[in-house]
């Protein structure tokens, strides 16, 4: 354990639930370990534990997620994305690396799409040309978990959303058999819809898309 976080670990284990962490356990079908924290109350130790221990430099914050990322506890990775949040005025074009670690590593639908918001969202809108060098990438790897962010980074987009872009992300993966793809494809068309209505009714009109894509993305359609 490095040195930095044991003041936090020390208050983790301190309200640690043997009950609530069997059922997160099981409820992630086995595959990460947890403390078992209430989410509401595991935020706010991460928080006040940031505020309390600034880190000097970005390069000390991106060290401290990935060694967060490799410690067994779920709880770990979910303060490490708070954690690179935080600093989020600090980050440079190469913090997409430690972004492209974390979606890859330990990779489940809670960390990744909390990823996607939290920080490729945040990434993209600081350094607008990676947007595409980076996210067909992704789009275009054998990788689930990136294909999922390249659809989902721009859930909250609303109006700034690229449209022409996600139309292109969406036609390529939706042939896809996982299950993630196919509700991440339905996800992101859902909240389009919530901004740009027609343009969700027409694509997935001419479109062949799954059933459960087209199930999520319509809705909100009567």
């Amino acid at each position: 354990m490095n040195n930095y976080l044991l003041p936090l670990e020390k208050q983790f284990r301190q309200h640690a639930d043997e009950t609530k962490a069997a059922g997160a356990r099981a409820y992630m079908l086995n595959q990460f370990d947890y403390y078992g924290i209430p989410m509401t109350e595991r935020r706010t130790l991460c928080k006040d534990f940031i505020k309390t221990n600034p880190l000097s430099s970005i390069t000390e914050v991106e060290k401290m997620v990935k060694h967060a990322w490799q410690l067994p506890q779920r709880e770990w990775q979910y303060f490490a994305i708070e954690l690179l949040a935080y600093y989020k005025k600090q980050w440079r074009v190469s913090t997409i690396k430690i972004i492209g670690y974390c979606i890859t590593d330990k990779s489940w639908w809670d960390t990744v799409d909390a990823i996607a918001d939290a920080w490729a969202a945040e990434y993209f809108k600081l350094f607008p040309p990676q947007i595409i060098t980076v996210t067909a990438k992704w789009n275009a790897s054998e990788n689930i978990w990136l294909q999922r962010c390249s659809l989902l980074f721009q859930k909250k987009y609303k109006h700034s959303t690229n449209s022409k872009l996600l139309a292109e992300y969406i036609r390529h993966l939706s042939s896809s058999n996982e299950f993630f793809i196919r509700k991440g494809i339905g996800w992101i068309l859902r909240e389009y819809a919530k901004t740009n209505p027609g343009w969700v009714r027409k694509f997935v009109e001419s479109n062949d898309l799954s059933p459960l894509s087209r199930r999520e993305a319509l809705k909100h359609f009567k």
